[in-house]
């Protein structure tokens, strides 16, 4: 009798937790439908921060321009080293300029320079704005007849959704100027024919597929710390919290939306 009440208690207390964490998950999964809406309601209505707007485009885009063109000239030459052999192999190195376009516009380029911005962009809203929803001065917006809302969310979620398409092409052109050097290198072919290879590899459904990712990366990066920082709380650990959260949370559904867009474009194709 003892042990059966023992092991109904354990079975009850894993029901209780199980119970408990569906209820915090269905309650974050509330919160976040709200603040979506309340994010594409505000996008509408008077005033438009267009001022506070070209700040965080400045800020997303410009800034980032030193470590974006360092990565993408490095994956460029990386990705031009690792190809060759495959393609030495089969006699068909000639190729390269081809695969490089190929594989740096349909997938690198976007993949990359969002992985880049989550960590950069997407950590520093989340910090940004953790800070300061735990020291009340999203609160004194209030006071001084300021929509926090608007001034903060709308602004930056609107910044990331147009930057990060913009640096994506930016990535794309370093990249391929990083495998025109390696391969002018190894294989000395002239500047005009490599890129004559390349755009001739590069139809008009790779550059469309890669700049609608990088708009639907660039939203998730901005609403996701967004979020995460305007809702953080428990003081400097929230900021923390709210600033690693946003990373994390923010790489997971851009590999998620990387498969989903990678099977809708696979579709068009085969149209």
């Amino acid at each position: 009798m003892i042990l059966n009440d023992k092991n109904a208690g354990r079975a009850g207390s894993r029901k209780h937790v199980i119970s408990g964490r569906l209820d915090r998950m269905f309650i974050e999964l509330s919160r976040v439908f709200h603040f979506l809406v309340r994010f594409f309601r505000e996008l509408f209505m008077p005033p438009y921060e267009f001022k506070e707007i070209l700040n965080q485009c400045f800020e997303i885009g410009v800034r980032s321009l030193p470590l974006i063109s360092l990565t993408g000239f490095i994956m460029g030459i990386v990705f031009t080293n690792q190809s060759r052999p495959s393609l030495a192999e089969l006699g068909a190195t000639a190729l390269l300029p081809a695969l490089i376009a190929v594989a740096i516009v349909r997938a690198l380029a976007p993949l990359v320079t969002a992985l880049i911005a989550t960590g950069r962009v997407g950590s520093n809203i989340g910090a940004e704005l953790g800070s300061m929803k735990v020291t009340e001065q999203i609160d004194a917006l209030e006071v001084s007849a300021i929509n926090p809302f608007k001034y903060l969310v709308v602004t930056r979620v609107l910044a990331t959704t147009f930057m990060i398409p913009a640096l994506t092409m930016y990535t794309a052109f370093v990249a391929l100027l990083g495998g025109y050097v390696n391969i002018n290198q190894n294989e000395q072919t002239s500047f005009v024919n490599y890129f004559q290879q390349v755009f001739e590899a590069i139809t008009f459904l790779d550059i469309f597929s890669s700049v609608t990712k990088s708009f639907i990366f660039g939203f998730t990066i901005g609403i996701v710390g967004c979020y995460k920082g305007y809702n953080s709380s428990k003081g400097t650990e929230g900021v923390g919290r709210a600033a690693n959260t946003s990373v994390v949370t923010s790489m997971f559904l851009i590999f998620i939306e990387e498969l989903l867009a990678l099977q809708v474009i696979n579709a068009l194709r085969s149209l």
